[in-house]
């Protein structure tokens, strides 16, 4: 790891690294932009989905880096949206991506493989307990 001079900033840099290459081997890319855009809008497809409560519960177990950028532009007012629909909530992915570089399901499901192993047991299933049928099939 590169020091570059605070402990906590380098070692949440080098977790998000960690984050967005195993991102990337699930996805089939080898370019950490799509994967940190996938991860990016997976977020705050998922995050825009649960209540103010999961949300906080699940950003309290995300790397420092990842949390800052999984809060960034969030509004908890008319929360949580209505995305009942595997289809709405993938559109909702979608609308995040600028030029189609990655499909917006395999995203969906590449970062929920991802925080399946990286979240506790106890969190995933209060996540998916909150989620429509229809999107907790896009969980592994």
């Amino acid at each position: 790891m590169i020091a570059h001079g605070l402990d906590v900033f380098d070692r949440t840099v080098h977790k998000t690294y960690g984050w967005l290459a195993d991102l990337s081997r699930a996805l089939g890319v080898d370019d950490r932009q799509v994967a940190y855009r996938a991860l990016r809008a997976t977020l705050h497809a998922l995050r825009d989905r649960l209540t103010v409560e999961e949300v906080a519960q699940l950003g309290a177990q995300l790397p420092m880096l990842v949390r800052g950028f999984y809060y960034e532009g969030w509004d908890p007012t008319a929360k949580p949206l209505k995305l009942r629909h595997k289809d709405e909530f993938v559109a909702y992915i979608a609308s995040e991506f600028t030029n189609g570089e990655v499909d917006p399901e395999r995203a969906a499901r590449a970062v929920f493989g991802l925080l399946a192993q990286r979240i506790s047991a106890g969190e995933i299933k209060d996540v998916k307990h909150v989620l429509p049928a229809e999107v907790r099939q896009l969980w592994p």
